[in-house]
């Protein structure tokens, strides 16, 4: 499964990826007409400073899903194919048990259910978060991909001479 992964280094905290996620989730899924919805469109990321660096946060799709094995009505769970973590949002009783437990924030509680990445269902070009960032922070890759990406910069970063 392809995830979104983030690079602290290139986050300006501009916000755009929560923009373009509300907006997606829109009725209109258009910026103009979204701002004006009876139902103001919700971002599933959100953006955070801590200690002076921007973090864009988002469900993980965790394996194992802590918020799946709380959810006490069954409305969460993980596909066993794609790997994602979705809410059924006609089953959801809102306890919040999934977003006391995610150990990154990324669930929150709405109105009336969970709201939590949903990789952008309704899309067939790639995630709205991902296209709308201006620096290249947020990125698409498998774990094997990411891991690749992780070790190359490391080995970019150390010193010449040193293994």
């Amino acid at each position: 499964m392809k995830k979104v992964y983030f690079d602290t280094r290139r986050c300006l905290g501009c916000h755009s990826c929560e923009f373009a996620c509300a907006v997606e989730h829109s009725e209109s899924k258009s910026p103009a007409k979204a701002i004006r919805e009876e139902h103001t469109p919700v971002a599933r990321r959100h953006v955070r400073l801590a200690e002076g660096i921007c973090v864009s946060v988002t469900c993980r799709h965790c394996d194992p899903a802590p918020c799946v094995e709380a959810c006490i009505a069954g409305a969460m769970h993980k596909d066993d194919v794609t790997g994602e973590v979705t809410c059924d949002v006609d089953c959801c009783v809102g306890c919040w048990m999934c977003v006391m437990v995610c150990p990154f924030g990324a669930v929150r509680p709405g109105e009336i259910y969970t709201i939590k990445c949903d990789m952008c269902p309704d899309r067939q070009d790639g995630y709205a978060c991902v296209e709308s960032c201006p620096t290249g922070a947020l990125f698409t890759a498998t774990q094997e991909e990411f891991e690749e990406i992780r070790d190359q910069k490391r080995r970019e970063r150390q010193p010449a001479g040193k293994s």
